[in-house]
């Protein structure tokens, strides 16, 4: 990361959530879903967190933004703490921070014009009114490829890269510091996901916004990230920066998700070895001890199954948590 002061520093994050309705009004045990993350992203920088579904990702991004509350943790944005604030303190801090959301046709109210949901949060914040916000909404929908008639269509009027690129367009009306990006890809036609990435890179070079950029896919990570994070049943288990980490991954989870990745070059894709894992994804209610990952694990020993490796670092700058990797 940057010696600057980070847009994001989140410490020892854990979100835990106790289901309800237990055999015989027994308390059922808790659902692990994030615990004890640490990530910084600097400003300008994008991190990639990656991982299969149900390893936390978009709990935690949801954590971030103020959708779920933290279990116990620290989050700073800009150096202000949100987790536990006040209700007037997150008002003023949510500003820095925004979301995009997987599916932008549920993200879009269907009622309402697009020129509506862009001037909604300048509305909200009373950042600008009448004359001055209709130029805002222009501006705004010019710089992700859109035209200033556009503003008074619905969203059904459009297609799902075009939908994208309005929730984009609303989520940076209020030019926050950080956007975190859920699987903001992934809806979309594969003609269409380059487009989306390359506005993206586009507006954070115009605009120096900082990305948290969730994604299962490997190759997209690869094309927009700065920085890779691995998160597993909960945890980080890997992070470096994106070349150190597509050169040599080190965990041997990071190992797999890598090893899935298709080559566009045949000749490289029939040579490929690929590392299958066994097993299956434990629960987060049943979090196995020592190393999360050693019950898949094809490097595991018994001092796996005993003791929990912590975030290393390797005189490459990567942070690897393996006994062996």
């Amino acid at each position: 990361m940057t010696g600057l002061d980070p847009i994001l520093d989140v410490r020892d994050v854990a979100v835990h959530f106790t289901p309800r309705g237990g055999w015989f009004g027994r308390p059922r045990p808790a659902v692990k879903a994030v615990d004890g993350v640490d990530l910084t992203i600097g400003a300008g920088e994008t991190l990639g967190l990656v991982g299969e579904s149900g390893c936390g990702k978009s709990t935690l991004s949801n954590t971030i933004v103020g959708l779920v509350p933290p279990t116990r943790g620290s989050i700073r944005i800009r150096g202000q703490e949100i987790a536990g604030a006040t209700r007037k303190t997150l008002h003023a801090v949510r500003r820095h921070v925004q979301m995009i959301f997987q599916d932008p046709a549920l993200s879009l109210n269907p009622r309402a014009t697009i020129g509506a949901a862009i001037a909604e949060p300048l509305i909200v914040r009373g950042i600008a009114t009448g004359q001055a916000l209709d130029k805002r909404v222009d501006t705004l929908l010019a710089q992700v490829g859109l035209r200033a008639e556009h503003a008074s269509r619905y969203p059904h009027q459009f297609s799902g890269g075009q939908r994208q690129r309005i929730v984009i367009a609303r989520a940076l009306a209020l030019e926050p510091a950080l956007v975190v990006c859920d699987e903001p890809v992934s809806a979309l036609d594969v003609s269409v996901r380059a487009q989306i990435l390359n506005l993206l890179v586009d507006l954070q070079r115009r605009m120096g916004v900082s990305y948290l950029f969730v994604s299962h896919d490997l190759s997209v990570v690869r094309h927009i990230s700065d920085w890779v994070a691995v998160m597993y049943l909960g945890r980080i288990v890997e992070r470096a920066s994106r070349d150190v980490f597509f050169a040599a991954p080190k965990h041997p989870y990071a190992r797999a998700l890598l090893s899935a990745v298709p080559e566009a070059n045949p000749v490289a894709q029939r040579a490929k070895r690929r590392l299958v894992l066994s097993g299956e994804l434990p629960s987060p209610t049943n979090v196995p001890p020592g190393c999360p990952f050693h019950t898949r694990c094809p490097l595991a020993t018994q001092i796996c199954a005993r003791e929990r490796p912590l975030l290393t670092p390797r005189p490459d700058g990567a942070l690897v948590a393996c006994h062996h990797a």
